[in-house]
Parts: structure tokens; sequence; C-alpha cells
């Protein structure tokens, strides 16, 4: 119960009581293997074990963040910017989708609906994982791992190489053209009062947009929900798709984000035959911890 209560007290408390980083991360990854030992096989347990993975991943992604001076230190900016304006012919795509979209004549409602879709993402691949327990819990366990392996590769980049996005770029003057975050603009005329306690809350950290999360989780949780179903896999593929326009268009990511995006699900998909072995083994461990800690089961 201790490894449990470390890793959520001490991330809360890490700020005001000025606790070191790696202390940090070290409790947070102490929170799935306590579970996984103090509580029995339950679907419940299982939720709980990629609930605490989530936990660890939102507290540890926000830790460079902590000191922004010495993450500013750290910052990349440029390398994103060279690929994308080739990508656009000499333009980044941002400001051509920009320019594209509001020429259709209604912005305000494309601009609310992919921000809309943008904001549903905190939910989707959560989503997906939780359809997959109650309709096909046989497949959890691999699912929430390949899941979670996306999220941990993410965090370990964005702590390795802190590098900001189009709107962070655009603000400081390093694009030719401006580059609009347009959830912020929807954000506070669709939450009105709301909006800046929903932004502090969700932002931790913004220089965390190389690869692209957002599009690598929903695309993960489109090939999972597509092995579970066509139907699944279909609305998984579709919300990707949709996504992945909404994160450049909205000014989030660049189009280099979205394609390591890709690199990472591709690896972690095809690196499960090399990890799955490990996973077994790490298992077993836990499982005789959790006969231990349970005599009478």
């Amino acid at each position: 119960m201790a490894g449990l209560a470390a890793a959520v007290a001490i991330p809360l408390l890490r700020r005001k009581l000025k606790i070191p980083a790696a202390v940090t991360a070290t409790a947070l990854a102490a929170g799935p293997p306590s579970l996984a030992v103090v509580g029995r096989r339950t679907r419940l347990r299982d939720a709980g074990m990629y609930a605490l993975q989530m936990w660890m991943f939102t507290m540890g992604h926000e830790l460079p963040y902590d000191d922004p001076d010495a993450a500013r230190r750290r910052l990349r900016v440029h390398y994103p910017i060279r690929p994308d304006r080739f990508l656009g012919g000499g333009e980044l795509p941002n400001v051509r989708l920009q320019r594209a979209l509001a020429g259709l004549g209604r912005r305000n409602a494309i601009d609310r609906f992919l921000s809309w879709v943008h904001w549903t993402w905190f939910l989707e691949p959560h989503g997906a994982l939780t359809w997959i327990l109650t309709r096909h819990p046989e497949h959890f366990a691999r699912s929430a791992r390949q899941m979670s392996a996306v999220f941990d590769l993410g965090c370990a980049i964005y702590m390795a190489v802190p590098t900001a996005p189009p709107w962070w770029a655009s603000e400081e003057g390093y694009t030719d053209a401006k580059v609009r975050r347009i959830m912020v603009e929807v954000g506070e005329e669709e939450w009105g009062k709301a909006w800046p306690a929903l932004y502090d809350t969700l932002g931790g950290n913004p220089w965390a947009a190389m690869p692209s999360l957002h599009f690598a989780t929903s695309l993960m949780a489109a090939l999972l929900l597509a092995e579970a179903g066509p139907a699944e896999g279909a609305l998984g593929w579709t919300y990707a798709g949709v996504l992945g326009l909404a994160l450049v268009y909205l000014g989030e990511h660049y189009v280099v984000d979205l394609l390591a995006a890709v690199a990472i699900v591709v690896a972690v998909r095809r690196g499960e035959r090399y990890a799955d072995p490990v996973a077994q083994v790490v298992n077993r461990g836990l499982q005789r911890l959790e006969r231990m800690a349970n005599p009478e089961t």
C-alpha cells in the first residue's frame, strides 16, 4: 500500500515540497506493480493498473516543465519547421490549412468542430480500452500494454528533446507566417470563465509536441479496435484521420510530429514479439508476489 500511496501523493506534493524529479519518477513507477501485488486479479484491478499507468504519464510528462527556465534552455524550435516547409511546398501546412478552410466561409463551425475533435481525445484512447475490457477482456492486457508503451515512449522523447509546437513558434516569431492557435480561440468562446481552469489543468507542458501522442494513441486505438471488430475499427480509423487533420489545422502539431507518431506506433506493434516474453516474466514475478500478499487466494 505504501507504493500506491507514494505514487499518488508524491507527484501532487512535488512542487510544494520541492521533491526531486528522480524521486517523483520513481514513486510514479511504483504505482502499477504495487497494485498488481496487493490486489487480486479482477477486471477492476486491471483497469486500475492502466489508470495508474496513465497517472504516471500525466504527471511524468509535466516534470520537465516544473523548471521552465531549465526546460527553455533545452527547447528545440527550428528542426520541425524545415521539413514541414518542404512538405508544404515552401509554406507550413498549418498555414495552408488555416487559410484554405477559412476560405470555405464557415470558419467558426469548422473551428468548433475540429476543436471538439481535439478535446475528445482526452477520452478516446481510454474509451477504446474500456470497450475492449468490457467486450473482449481476454485482449485487454495486451491492448493496455501496447497503449501504455506508446505513451511511455512519447514521454521519454518529450524529456530528452523538448520541442515547441507550431503555435508557440509562431507566437515567438520563429515562423514566417502566423499560425493561429484556434483551439484556444474557440475555448475562450465555448467555455467562458471555465476556460482558464480547463486550460491550466490540461496544458501542463506546452513543449511536448514531438511526437504527437494525440495522433499516436488514436492510431493505436484504431488498430486495437479493428482487432475487436470491423465496425469498431471503422470508427477508430475515422476518428484518427479527422484528429490528424485537426491537430495540424488547429496549430497544435506539425506534420512531422504526426509522422513521428506513426513511427512510434509501428515500433510498438513490431516490437510486441520481443516485449511479450519480458512481459510474461514480469507477470509471473508479480503473480508470485500477489500470492504471497494474498495467501487466502
